[in-house]
């Protein structure tokens, strides 16, 4: 594609570099990868490469010392991006309902309308009997399917996960990722999902980028050839083997 505005989010030879007393500390160089609309792609990479730094700079919070972040060709910004962090972070003094509203309200979108949308995703995704709760009556998976609704709220360019099911137990994480991928899709929304489990990478995205050890930059990239769309099923494909060997040799290389 020769138009930038054709890609979702687009990184252009990106350098990033810290400056701090004791010198200048490089996190990223050479940086370049594009994700389109609807795809949901997943970044792996060494402990400590800087994976959760291209969500910084993808969110604009960071700004490249060099290079381009091109969120649909323009400059990142925030107001366009739903983030989801490691742990769903819902305040335990609002309720369901007042949690998934609250992006609405800080960015003065609080209509009728969007609160209608928002709460009607609440109900398709299994909350709607849960609105009145609070944080603290619900369980670990229900808790970050309340927060992935709320960073659908205000109806994001772009989702960013930073290893959003890290913070669960094995068998929660396995049920929520499929919730979490299920909503994406369904919803059809472009994702970026940093992760250090080559298990969740494989059987969620359509693409993996693999970074480097620091200065990050992107040593492959592989487009995932699964049948089912399924993080369950997928795990139960003959290729998921297969798919894991070649990005744990890559990540050990």
């Amino acid at each position: 594609m020769e138009n930038n505005t054709e890609h979702v989010l687009e990184f252009k030879d990106v350098r990033l570099a810290y400056h701090t007393k004791a010198g200048e500390t490089l996190a990223a160089e050479h940086m370049s990868f594009c994700v389109d609309e609807g795809e949901f792609i997943a970044v792996i990479g060494p402990s400590g490469c800087g994976k959760t730094t291209v969500l910084s700079l993808a969110a604009g919070l960071l700004r490249p010392s060099a290079g381009e972040v091109l969120v649909r060709g323009g400059a990142a910004q925030a107001g366009n991006i739903g983030y989801m962090l490691q742990k769903d972070e819902l305040f335990p003094w609002r309720t369901v309902e007042q949690n998934i509203v609250l992006p609405l309200e800080i960015r003065k979108k609080n209509t009728l309308e969007n609160r209608k949308r928002a709460l009607a995703l609440a109900e398709k995704y299994g909350l709607g009997g849960f609105l009145k709760h609070y944080p603290a009556q619900l369980s670990g998976g229900m808790r970050q399917r309340a927060a992935l609704i709320r960073t659908l709220a205000a109806d994001p360019g772009i989702l960013l996960l930073d290893e959003p099911f890290s913070a669960l137990d094995y068998q929660t994480r396995l049920n929520v990722c499929e919730d979490v991928c299920r909503v994406i899709r369904e919803e059809k929304k472009t994702a970026l999902l940093i992760t250090h489990d080559i298990s969740e990478a494989v059987s969620c995205a359509d693409r993996v980028l693999v970074l480097s050890a620091r200065p990050a930059h992107v040593v492959a990239a592989h487009t995932l050839d699964f049948t089912s769309a399924s993080p369950l099923k997928r795990r139960e494909s003959p290729r998921f083997s297969g798919w894991f060997e070649i990005l744990w040799k890559e990540l050990n290389a």
